[in-house]
């Protein structure tokens, strides 16, 4: 293999320079920024219903002049509640011009799940909607004294006229009604007048919880830098600046995918974006038609239940410049069919919690390897590393962990300097992945060292089964872990779901000869539905308890 740094410098795929530098910035200079170019556009779209970013920006000084007067001090830590709505935006900026640090928290999360976020971060006020699901939670945990204060947003306050109308007459069992409580406040009624707060682009903007699919989950640290230097990392790979910039967002805030590539980046760029509460096939496409989207950021599951929906034949996508796919593996097959099926272009990406959201990306118009997570995004330096010994370089030849270092990378874990240790090797922050690098300078996610099988001694990655999966047109969805096995320590096994009207009969008996002995799997089991992450992504993590509880009853 050519050496990467060359295939990089001289045969960059991006439109910038890959060895470029950011200059220091904080989100909430760069939100000035786009205040000041572009006041009057639209920065939010809420099912028809728009701000511009002028209207926000004053929102967001009031609630952060609000949040002083209440006597939260720069530093303190707030969480956000929150699904996809225009009070993210107030909140989320609002907090962070009183110098307050972010605590990004899953509407998705069970009460145990917060209140752990809330003690571990130190998060005492939360900001949530008027849900009557997410007020209950949020409830609970002022009840137990996990939080000290809630705010809350008015989700009918966004609405245009005529919904808002219709939402609060017809609709007021989705209101919840707050509790005769001092500690609850409304998001409209927390406002005063800001006074400026000195912050430093290497302070701490953002905790960020990582998925905690292999324990507790941790908080990474992600600095204003961090933040505002991967927004202008995604913002330079696209080669259409200055042209309309209407983003469908549909996936989460609270994501770090989103967080990087909806939220920051957009603002940036002075974008629009049409928010949807949760991902539903319908109200996606039908938000794409209607503001003749530019981008669709998503995850593989995402744009198949698109492709399932009826509706999509008759969904206009020619205003569509790219699909921005993330989160997981995207299968060569699913591509292929999604692009033929609206003309547009899907590109895969890929980065980690701790990456601030992205690290390398295939081009928006260049070569794109099918199967690679393409080039280092600009000022990203990766390398591979030695899997059983990080400290040496990967030998030659052969796939390792993939490291990197840039300035997107976290500062560390909240409060878990024990886990910085072993995160962190010679100033560059390990993946956990395994992967090579091409001689273009494409690097290839092979797997995740955690998910590796050891068959009798021989390492077998998952993925690569799942590859030869999702060659057969009746595979939908595929996931293969390793099952404990007497006489070679693990096995692999294979769950899948079908394409509508397939017939999953024999497919072990297909698979097993297109794979080395080693690789072949017990068996191929069919199931209606595969688990999936809070953001959508294929998990192992339930198939393999399944299987363990399994194998000690």
């Amino acid at each position: 293999m050519s050496d990467p740094i060359t295939a990089w410098r001289t045969h960059y795929v991006h439109p910038s320079a890959w060895d470029r530098t950011f200059s220091p910035m904080t989100l909430p200079a760069m939100f000035a920024a786009s205040v000041a170019r572009t006041p009057d556009a639209i920065l939010t779209d809420f099912l028809g219903s728009t701000r511009t970013y002028r209207e926000i920006a004053a929102l967001a000084e009031a609630f952060a002049g609000g949040l002083q007067a209440s006597g939260m001090a720069a530093g303190d830590r707030i969480g956000l509640f929150l699904p996809n709505v225009p009070d993210y935006l107030v909140a989320y900026y609002g907090a962070l011009m009183a110098g307050a640090i972010i605590v990004n928290m899953s509407p998705l999360y069970s009460v145990e799940e917060l209140a752990h976020q809330a003690s571990d971060s130190g998060a005492r006020v939360i900001v949530t909607s008027d849900v009557p699901q997410l007020m209950a939670t949020a409830a609970s945990l002022l009840d137990r004294g996990a939080i000290d204060r809630i705010i809350v947003g008015t989700l009918a306050d966004w609405l245009p006229p005529v919904k808002r109308t219709l939402y609060r007459l017809f609709k007021r069992k989705d209101i919840a009604q707050l509790p005769d409580d001092s500690r609850v406040f409304r998001l409209n009624a927390v406002v005063g007048k800001l006074s400026p707060v000195a912050i430093e682009p290497g302070q701490i903007a953002l905790i960020q919880y990582t998925g905690g699919t292999t324990g507790v989950p941790k908080g990474a640290m992600l600095s204003h830098q961090n933040l505002t230097a991967n927004a202008r990392q995604v913002h330079v790979l696209d080669p259409h600046v200055g042209q309309e910039d209407r983003i469908v967002g549909v996936l989460p805030f609270f994501h770090v995918f989103a967080n990087t590539c909806v939220l920051n980046r957009t603002v940036l760029a002075g974008g629009m974006i049409a928010m949807l509460p949760r991902f539903d096939a319908k109200a996606t496409l039908a938000t794409i038609a209607r503001i003749k989207a530019t981008a669709l950021p998503g995850v593989p599951t995402m744009y198949q239940a698109l492709l399932d929906h009826p509706n999509m034949a008759s969904t206009s996508f020619k205003s569509l410049r790219v699909c921005i796919s993330g989160g997981a593996p995207l299968a060569a097959a699913l591509k292929t069919k999604f692009e033929r099926a609206t003309g547009s272009r899907v590109v895969e990406g890929y980065g980690l919690t701790e990456s601030s959201g992205v690290v390398a990306c295939n081009p928006y118009d260049g070569v794109n390897k099918t199967g690679t997570i393409g080039q280092p995004v600009p000022g990203t330096f990766v390398r591979l590393v030695d899997r059983e010994d990080p400290t040496r370089p990967a030998p030659e030849g052969e796939p390792g962990e993939l490291v990197f270092s840039g300035p997107q990378v976290m500062q560390g874990y909240w409060g878990r300097p024990d886990a910085d240790a072993e995160t962190f090797v010679d100033g560059a922050l390990r993946s956990g992945d395994v992967a090579t690098i091409d001689e273009d300078g494409y690097i290839r996610i092979v797997d995740r060292l955690k998910d590796m099988i050891s068959v009798a001694g021989f390492k077998v990655f998952p993925s690569q089964i799942e590859a030869v999966l999702y060659r057969n047109p009746v595979v939908k969805e595929a996931i293969v872990i390793g099952v404990p096995d007497d006489y070679h320590g693990e096995v692999p096994k294979a769950f899948v779901t079908l394409n509508d009207g397939a017939d999953g009969g024999g497919l072990k008996e297909w698979l097993n000869p297109q794979l080395g002995k080693h690789e072949r799997v017990r068996e191929v089991e069919v199931r209606l539905t595969l688990p999936k992450t809070l953001v959508g992504k294929l998990s192992r993590k339930e198939l393999v308890a399944e299987e363990r509880a399994k194998s000690i009853s």
